[in-house]
């Protein structure tokens, strides 16, 4: 009943928004603004609820996390095109355009970062 509940009135998904924002605060400056504007590019995409971005917004912020965590800047991870990054991630007009890049962009520091580990 308890989900069902939270379901209806979306608390869960305000516990789960305050969970991403004390994540988001540990994020270095420049991390914590790309979540800003991933935040406000993703929101056009939402439901009636919100509730379909919350995977979305969770991933993205999980991106931040790990970058930040190795020490990439935003922009070797995002380039300078955020609102194509949300794109991708919503899965709006011209997204596979914009994953085909990012796949690419990964797989870049993918290999750059096993270039330094093996040299």
């Amino acid at each position: 009943m308890n989900n069902f509940w939270d379901s209806i009135t979306g608390s869960d998904l305000t516990r789960q928004w305050k969970e991403f924002e004390a994540r988001a605060e540990a994020l270095p400056d420049d991390h914590r603004a790309a979540w800003e504007q991933i935040k406000g590019h993703l929101f056009p995409y939402a439901g009636f609820t919100g509730r379909n971005l919350m995977p979305i917004l969770d991933a993205a912020l999980g991106l931040l996390e790990e970058t930040a965590a190795d020490g990439q800047s935003v922009d070797e991870v995002l380039g300078d095109d955020i609102r194509g990054f949300c794109t991708a991630l919503a899965g709006g007009e011209g997204a596979r355009t914009y994953r085909d890049r990012w796949r690419e962009q990964l797989n870049r520091n993918v290999a750059k970062k096993l270039s330094r580990l093996g040299g």
